[in-house]
């Protein structure tokens, strides 16, 4: 449950592994970024799976007008009709109806996952249909402010890690786990720093 200090933790991580220190250098610190916890924060997380950024705050424009503020009492009240209009497909419409009724009727207590160590709270997360370890992940790294979370199931690390690595093949989320080891404490900052690192512009 170690938290999240972005910039101290990734001078340690500089420090620690020089890959990290020169591509640091190189395009500077990330923006450390962060939600309030609660209901609303899980539900961004499901409406922006598998989608771009600019697609998922449309969804969440036309969501949160259609039926804001966000409430998971409210929401356990819609249809998948009224959620599929504004942009959800039926599979997270589903999802998000059923996240609502799981945090309204308590089946998941979101009060609670911000007491539990990390695991255990990644273990009550995805008890909501939905919700699998990386959406469990992404809310503890960025709305809990867990400081030692790394999402291994994402693509964008999985690839950034493999550009600042230089390796030939991209580590599937088992082996990253284990690259990112020695990473330990500071693993939430380096993974926001490897989005950082995936986005910028690659070396000529």
């Amino acid at each position: 449950m170690r938290p999240l200090d972005l910039e101290a933790d990734l001078r340690a991580l500089a420090a620690a592994d020089a890959d990290i220190g020169a591509a640091l250098a190189r395009i500077g610190a990330p923006e450390g970024r962060r939600r309030p916890p609660g209901f609303e924060a899980l539900l961004r997380i499901i409406v922006g799976q598998q989608v771009s950024t600019s697609a998922a705050r449309s969804m969440w424009e036309k969501l949160d007008r259609a039926c804001g503020p966000i409430d998971p009492v409210k929401i356990a009240g819609m249809d998948l009709g009224t959620l599929q209009a504004v942009g959800l497909s039926r599979q997270k419409a589903g999802y998000a109806l059923q996240l609502a009724r799981d945090v309204a009727e308590r089946r998941v207590d979101l009060a609670a996952v911000e007491r539990l160590p990390d695991e255990e709270a990644i273990a009550e997360l995805v008890k909501a249909k939905g919700i699998g370890v990386w959406s469990a992940e992404i809310y503890l790294l960025f709305t809990l402010g867990r400081g030692d979370v790394f999402p291994a199931g994402d693509l964008a690390l999985q690839v950034g890690f493999q550009r600042l690595k230089r390796l030939k093949r991209r580590p599937e989320p088992e082996r990253l786990r284990k690259l990112v080891e020695p990473w330990r404490p500071w693993r939430g900052a380096g993974a926001i720093f490897l989005w950082h690192f995936y986005a910028a512009p690659p070396l000529e």
